[in-house]
């Protein structure tokens, strides 16, 4: 999963910076998503965000309504079979 920017909301997860409204990553930060709710497994709440456990998590998108084929649910997010 790539590591991107990201909107900033309160404080920026760890290995981003803030840059105007955004949170940019440095080259040590993991991936990380917004928060809806509980963290997908794997990963670990940091504020308003959800910072994964290792450099090459699988991929997790935010749920809404059915996951799509070759994704399972976990909470409010979808996480990549395979």
């Amino acid at each position: 999963m790539d590591v991107l920017p990201l909107p900033k909301l309160g404080t920026c997860p760890p290995g981003y910076t803030q840059q105007g409204d955004m949170c940019v990553p440095t080259a040590t930060a993991k991936p990380a998503l917004v928060r809806h709710g509980t963290c997908p497994p794997n990963w670990w709440p940091s504020g308003s965000y959800c910072v994964a456990t290792t450099s090459n998590p699988k991929t997790v998108i935010h749920r809404n309504g059915s996951c799509p084929p070759g994704w399972a649910a976990a909470g409010e997010y979808c996480v990549k079979i395979g």
